[in-house]
């Protein structure tokens, strides 16, 4: 198709209003507690050939590909936030979650979809496997910011960034099924270990590999330092998949690791990927709201039966799916509960009900629609219900102190030093320390305290405070040993 001069501004036109649009729905949908992915896809759909009729689009392979680029780039940044001192005491149920508790919601959805649809066994468990898994995506906007309990926030985390290879396998796997009848299950199943295991594998070795290249290139800008960070995730998902591998659970380690490394121009990388994470978030809930047409998806068969499956997939499936994956785990009654209410359905769902499109199965297009009008009542039930549940039931933690400030050098590699940010906790052993009481290694700097909103110049009688954020200038040949010292506790010796 050819475009003119003026086609294409009209396309580039449309992108910025697609991405205006999407910053003013996330500031009203943080308001009023609806999910901002609710909102991007109603401007999707609303711009649409059933709404305003601006763009008709209906190519569900170029909705496919913009959908896993976007994936890629959120489970980057949502890997790259997570602290693994935060995921390593729930990462045995969190990989519970997301294999086991993946399988048996799929399967239990399946047996309501046979029911309510009167399709075969196969194509029912199609439809389970499509919508089995929690939604990195949701689940990261739905929980950044939130004051959930911090062993919860990080199940839920780690289980939606872990848990599409199982849902990715199983719609594959179901859909090869349908289309060749002798297929097996146990003959696929090895594919399965090699795709997490080969993922794991290569998100840590990646992972590894991008920290130590970040650290001892000199770049010229430091605008540069997050281009070549992401490009490790884009790198690690294109390998993963070369060698038939899980791609999202190799970035969403690559990035975990990488984020618990030591990292020059940590803050720049960090925000790049946060606004880049939003980017890609707005633009694919807006293209999969473009895919569906109101027309299809809201008729009267549709409703009826989306919402039989919603009830039976939030009621019954993902409840049932949580205790059983839990079993003898640290976790109560209300902490299983409150997990069960929060495994949002969003972009993942979405894509994956793609793929039968793309297959040219029968029912695809009816289990698209019905998958959309699942997606949606998860995102409005669930989603802007989960601080409400979190508070009746005891669930909330303490208000997250994150900073909104920085002080980072421009020419932070060409210095040979480091700008470390720290904040103090109760238990430090620098807390309740005069600055000139503190013995700081060599070419260590106080260049700045923040205390709550305020900026507090620091002085030999300044006094360390808990909460208090210190920005520290120190050549890197001593970052270890103030970094050791800085996190000395009270009771050491």
């Amino acid at each position: 198709m050819q475009f003119g001069s003026f086609e294409n501004d009209g396309i580039i036109f449309l992108i910025a209003f697609l991405l205006i649009s999407g910053v003013f729905a996330a500031k009203f949908s943080n308001r009023i507690g609806l999910p901002s992915l609710v909102l991007f896809i109603l401007v999707g759909m609303l711009i649409g050939s059933d709404g305003l009729g601006f763009i008709y689009f209906d190519n569900a392979e170029i909705a496919q590909m913009i959908g896993i680029l976007a994936l890629i780039i959120i489970l980057f940044e949502g890997g790259l936030q997570t602290k693994w001192k935060t995921v390593r005491p729930v990462a045995v149920p969190s990989i519970s979650l997301a294999t086991l508790g993946v399988l048996l919601t799929s399967l239990i959805t399946g047996f309501a979809v046979h029911l309510v649809l009167d399709v075969s066994w196969p194509e029912a468990f199609l439809f389970g496997a499509i919508v089995g898994s929690t939604d990195a995506a949701a689940v990261f906007a739905a929980i950044k910011e939130r004051n959930i309990k911090a062993k919860l926030g990080a199940t839920l985390e780690a289980e939606s960034g872990t848990n599409d290879p199982m849902a990715v396998f199983l719609t594959i796997m179901f859909i090869e099924i349908i289309n060749q009848p002798d297929t097996s299950f146990w003959n696929m199943f090895p594919s399965f270990l090699w795709q997490m295991g080969v993922g794991l594998l290569l998100g840590i070795g990646i992972g590894r590999l991008a920290s130590f290249s970040i650290n001892r290139i000199s770049l010229e800008s430091s605008g540069l330092y997050p281009i070549f960070t992401l490009s490790f995730g884009l790198i690690t998902y294109s390998v993963a998949s070369l060698l038939e591998a899980s791609g999202f659970l190799a970035v969403y380690v690559a990035a975990l690791v990488i984020g618990n490394l030591e990292l020059t121009y940590r803050y720049s990388i960090s925000q790049f990927n946060e606004g880049f994470a939003w980017m890609a978030q707005i633009l694919m809930f807006v293209i999969l709201g473009l895919l569906a047409f109101p027309e299809h998806v809201f008729q009267i068969d549709v409703i009826t039966q989306g919402l039989i499956i919603s009830f039976v997939l939030i009621f019954i499936a993902r409840p049932l799916a949580v205790y059983a994956s839990l079993i003898k785990m640290k976790y109560s009654n209300r902490e299983k509960l409150f997990l069960s209410w929060a495994g949002l359905r969003g972009a993942v769902p979405i894509v994956l009900a793609t793929f039968p499109i793309v297959a040219g199965l029968d029912n695809a297009a009816l289990f698209f629609n019905i998958i959309f009008f699942v997606v949606l009542t998860s995102a409005l039930v669930q989603g802007s219900t989960i601080n409400v549940l979190a508070s009746k039931l005891g669930l909330m933690g303490p208000v997250k102190d994150t900073p909104h400030h920085s002080i980072e050098l421009i020419s932070i590699a060409k210095a040979n030093a480091e700008m470390v940010q720290f904040q103090a906790n109760q238990d430090n052993d620098v807390v309740g320390h005069k600055l000139k009481d503190i013995d700081f290694p060599k070419r260590a700097t106080i260049s700045a305290i923040v205390r709550g909103d305020r900026l507090i110049t620091p002085y030999g009688d300044t006094e360390i405070k808990p909460g208090d954020f210190l920005y520290i200038l120190v050549s890197r040949k001593y970052k270890d040993e103030l970094k050791k010292m800085l996190n000395k506790k009270k009771d050491q010796k």
